[in-house]
């Protein structure tokens, strides 16, 4: 009786949780991909259309600026975050006595919603309240930081933004590997007489290769998904100049009423998440294999 209770319990217990990841994930991700394929508009249609929404994906305009905007994005927030987060860890591992406080001041922004990071680098940034108005107050009345209103550089407020909210964590991976580094090699180096920045470049930043591989795979999911962050903080303006793949992936679905442009466009970006994760748990699932 003891045996066949331990084999089923577990069983039970997980069956619900089971269930509503098939229907609620996989199965939303099923009919995502079946109405890409309809002719659907503020209604769901279940007439199979072929891979017309697709064709009309990649002609729109609008679809070319917001995957440009993932790739810059994407790129800067990526390369931003994985150089100061590395540059942070470093820091910190000097055992440094206000250790604790710099850590939980860059820890900070990530117990925050993207939506108040949003909100409040909104503020910060508004030319009439923000960083503009209080360097003109101290007598720069030249000085100009119109970034957020101006269409060729309010990308880069998404990336500002973005790399205040994520270095923090990119700092807590690294500093955890740093750590974990055997300090009887580090010691045998400097008794060598090899110098600090030598040891890092050389011995301790290539044995982390699979805490950046890490990195990259959070950091990449974290640019590919952002939505609350750019409606926050620049509604996808000034016009279209902030557009990403899942802000147009919204707007396509609730303000034009464009089911089938939005399931579309919804499974390009599950491509794109595929194209990052897929390699790394293949390499993951063959390293532990081998």
């Amino acid at each position: 009786m003891s045996n066949l209770l331990e084999r089923w319990v577990p069983k039970v217990v997980l069956a619900p949780t089971f269930v509503a990841v098939l229907i609620f994930v996989y199965g939303f991700i099923g009919w995502t991909a079946w109405i890409s394929l309809t002719k659907s508009k503020i209604m769901p249609r279940y007439e199979i259309d072929g891979f017309d929404q697709y064709t009309k994906l990649f002609a729109t305009p609008r679809w070319d600026t917001a995957m440009n905007n993932l790739y810059l994005f994407g790129g800067l927030f990526i390369v931003i975050s994985m150089v100061l987060g590395l540059m942070l860890a470093i820091f910190l591992d000097q055992k440094i006595r206000t250790e604790g406080v710099i850590r939980t001041i860059y820890l900070y922004p990530m117990a925050l919603s993207m939506i108040v990071t949003g909100t409040a680098w909104k503020w910060i940034l508004n030319p009439q309240h923000g960083i503009e108005a209080m360097v003109q107050g101290w007598g720069f009345a030249g000085f100009r930081f119109d970034w957020l209103v101006n269409p060729d550089m309010a990308i880069y407020t998404i990336v500002l933004a973005g790399v205040w909210q994520s270095s923090g964590f990119v700092m807590a991976l690294f500093l955890a590997g740093l750590r974990s580094v055997d300090g009887e090699i580090i010691k045998a180096a400097q008794v060598d007489g090899i110098p600090n920045w030598r040891i890092y470049t050389a011995i301790i930043i290539p044995s982390m290769a699979p805490i950046f591989l890490s990195a990259f795979i959070v950091l990449s999911h974290l640019a590919i998904k952002s939505f609350d962050l750019v409606v926050a903080l620049t509604g996808g303006g000034p016009g279209y100049a902030t557009d990403l793949p899942a802000t147009y992936m919204y707007a396509m679905a609730f303000s034009r009423g464009n089911l089938g442009q939005a399931a579309s466009s919804a499974m390009i970006m599950m491509a794109v998440v595929f194209a990052i994760v897929v390699p790394y748990l293949y390499s993951e699932l063959r390293a532990k294999h081998d």
